[in-house]
């Protein structure tokens, strides 16, 4: 994996941030002094809780990526947004920036995932290698505190083969990343190392059991809080890629395997998308889509439906406001009121979690 470091800013309209201690939403450039997101905390005592900030603070002191993409070039956002030359490329992200940043206020979430801390593969050595949001062995890194995505398209080829669907892939990426480094977690020590012990509206018990197990292979809807959390992340981040896409009317790119991308980014995929597969470099990238529309996708608007109705989406702001913050009650409350007492415990809990009850 070869990366590049900063470049000076350009014009892309995204400035860091000059106040971090500001309860304005900007897109910032370095960390919290703590190394901390917005909505992690710290469990045990005085001293457990320094040595996690320890440990955290060693792994978020250098880049958030791994080997797995040896053969990939991974420039900071910020450098990918300010090289661009197509100015449409352009507005739809800063467009974007702007939409995602008022949404995610509304939500309870006043900062952004700094845009140096995002890392975007540009550029690969294998002929073989296509980019965007369903590239494998990508996306938020928890521990790091950081995110690595790919820009969508061939990477073996430099040119921007549809600038402004290459810009839509990208504000999906990192309004969808956005979200998880936002969300509440909790860290504990367990054998000297730093485990996460709570993310949003999920927990692990002291065996790393989640809360919720495993959905069934051909689930069509979801009894997973992993899921759940995914596809409410997802939604979010189409929903912002849609409006961009409406306001600025970027049409419905037909040639394959654009036309799919651009269906996927905006959330308007169809049952029969994928009846036909299209051959060629992006096979293996319509196979993921599809896999993530059928696991998470389907699976979370179905989970909308049953216990939303005509309020689904109501439902769907209550859960992301509780991952961001922590706090369950108005979720549990509303479920509670529509589908009978204890509605979170009956719908998700594992029999093979052992924690601690959060609602006892």
């Amino acid at each position: 994996m070869v990366l590049t470091g900063r470049s000076p800013r350009g014009s892309t309209g995204l400035a860091p941030a000059a106040d971090r201690s500001s309860a304005a939403l900007t897109l910032g450039h370095s960390l919290t002094p703590s190394c901390l997101g917005p909505n992690e905390h710290l469990a045990g005592d005085v001293s457990e809780q320094a040595e996690l900030a320890h440990l955290l603070a060693a792994r978020r002191a250098t880049a958030a990526l791994d080997r797995a993409h040896p053969h990939i070039t991974f420039p900071l956002l910020h450098w990918v947004l300010d090289t661009w030359s197509d100015e449409s490329a352009r507005e739809v992200f800063r467009q974007g920036a702007g939409l995602l940043a008022d949404r995610y206020r509304e939500l309870g979430l006043s900062r952004l995932l700094p845009i140096d801390r995002v890392w975007v593969g540009v550029r690969s050595t294998r002929p073989d290698s296509f980019g965007g949001f369903h590239h494998p062995n990508q996306g938020y890194r928890h521990v790091q505190l950081a995110s690595v995505i790919t820009r969508y398209g061939r990477l073996d080829d430099p040119r921007l083969a549809s600038p402004e669907l290459v810009a839509l892939d990208l504000l999906r990426s990192y309004a969808h990343d956005c979200l998880h480094w936002g969300s509440f977690r909790e860290y504990r020590l367990m054998t000297g190392e730093p485990i996460r012990s709570r993310y949003g509206i999920n927990w692990r018990d002291p065996h790393g059991r989640s809360y919720s197990a495993p959905d069934r292979a051909d689930a069509v809807s979801t009894r997973n809080l992993g899921i759940v959390m995914e596809g409410a992340t997802d939604r979010e981040a189409r929903m912002i890629a849609t409006a961009v896409a409406d306001r600025l009317g970027l049409a419905e790119h037909i040639a394959p395997p654009d036309r799919l991308a651009f269906r996927d980014t905006t959330g308007r995929l169809e049952p029969g998308d994928f009846d036909h597969a299209e051959p060629g470099i992006a096979s293996r990238f319509h196979l993921a889509m599809a896999g993530y529309e059928h696991g998470v996708g389907a699976r979370y608007a179905r989970f909308l439906t049953e216990f939303g109705g005509a309020d689904s989406h109501a439902l769907h702001e209550l859960i992301l406001a509780a991952m961001i913050c922590g706090d369950l009650r108005p979720l549990t409350t509303w479920l509670d009121q529509r589908h009978g007492p204890e509605t979170f415990r009956r719908t998700f809990r594992s029999p093979a979690y052992a924690g601690p009850d959060p609602f006892a």
